[in-house]
């Protein structure tokens, strides 16, 4: 009698399952270096994170699931938390001021548009309770994923979505700027991986994270280990109290631990779901950029600025990846980065009343 399909796949389950924790630990760091040195030779948006996830995804979907320490994972979180804090530069704050109405509209048009997206989503059930509405959030990707979880979402299924648009967002930013005459095939930003940097300072900036996210998980605030941090950042280099400084390698770290975290739960049964939902889930990020695009034309002839910064400007992909796009053009960068910031703290802070909000009309799952 031959092996059937399933009989194959049950038994490469049972393979992983008796694995021992070193070994399980020791594929999953292998897979996760190589993977994240590849999606780095591609320079694929937030490959620290997606190469960690993708291998505990694989790995947990084969039976050889590793619990992730709770606390490790809380780390985790404060330290990414601390580092947006840290990119998110001052002057930011004072282009918002000038062109606040400007702002004020391409904000809530994009986040507009992707919430109705995700309610239309979450009317054909596909995704469990508030999932889609979380997952069509535009921007703040990382955010949104470990936020989701306390406010009833499956974060497995919110990651998917997110990163979905990451990497479409990334792709299409690119094409477009070469449609508009911008070489960006040799943007290569240069990691320095062990930077020489003040190990007081290190310590300082990882200390008040993680005494920030202890008290937001103690508080028991939604999101606390990541927005604890990411607030108590913004006032430390508001008030100039003491530097911030965390090295690339620890950085590292803590992307890979978050993507442990989130890949270890998924099951062969959400890996499934997730492909059968992907077509739908790519038709609307394409529609979400689609009509980004649409308001990006709009602030064109509203306020003269040039095509791509408009465009760029109202990308609904990651920041990082706008930024690169932007620093190797001519385009109005702080422009761009301002109204990819200003939309990034509007979804951190709004997230969780417009779930709710767009929940009630939405059905049961």
């Amino acid at each position: 009698m031959t092996d059937t399909p399933d009989d194959d796949r049950s038994s490469a389950r049972m393979w992983c399952a008796e694995w021992s924790k070193p070994m399980r630990w020791g594929v999953l760091i292998i897979a996760s270096v190589v993977l994240t040195g590849l999606l780095e030779q591609v320079h694929l948006p937030a490959a620290l994170l997606l190469g960690p996830m993708a291998a505990a995804i694989a790995i947990a979907a084969m039976g050889g699931q590793i619990s992730i320490p709770k606390p490790g994972f809380t780390a985790a979180q404060a330290i990414v938390g601390m580092m947006i804090a840290t990119s998110m530069p001052l002057s930011i704050f004072g282009e918002l001021a000038e062109d606040w109405p400007i702002f004020t509209v391409g904000v809530l048009s994009v986040v507009v548009a992707a919430g109705f997206l995700g309610w239309l989503m979450s009317r054909t059930k596909l995704f469990p309770g508030t999932t889609a509405i979380w997952g069509s959030s535009p921007g703040a990707a990382a955010a949104m994923t470990l936020m989701s979880e306390s406010y009833g979402a499956d974060m497995r299924l919110v990651a998917f979505m997110q990163y979905v648009r990451v990497v479409c967002c990334a792709l299409v930013a690119t094409a477009v700027a070469r449609f508009m005459g911008v070489d960006t095939s040799g943007v290569v930003v240069e990691t320095v991986w062990f930077p020489s940097v003040d190990v007081v300072d290190v310590i300082g900036t990882a200390a008040v994270a993680l005494i920030a996210a202890f008290i937001g998980q103690k508080l028991r605030i939604p999101g606390g280990p990541l927005l604890m941090p990411l607030f108590a950042g913004l006032a430390l280099k508001m008030t100039g109290v003491m530097p911030l400084v965390l090295p690339p390698w620890l950085l590292a770290l803590s992307y890979a631990g978050i993507g442990w975290g989130i890949g270890m739960r998924f099951t062969p049964d959400v890996v499934l779901h997730a492909a059968h939902a992907l077509p739908r889930v790519l038709l609307s990020t394409l529609t979400l950029i689609g009509i980004c695009g649409c308001f990006a034309v709009v602030l064109v002839h509203v306020t003269g600025i040039d095509p791509l910064s408009a465009y760029l400007a109202t990308s609904p992909g990651g920041a990082d990846s706008v930024a690169i796009i932007a620093a190797s053009t001519k385009v109005d960068v702080p422009f761009v980065m301002a109204m990819q910031i200003a939309r990034f703290l509007f979804v951190v802070i709004t997230g969780p009343a417009t779930a709710r909000l767009l929940s009630r009309t939405s059905p049961k799952a």
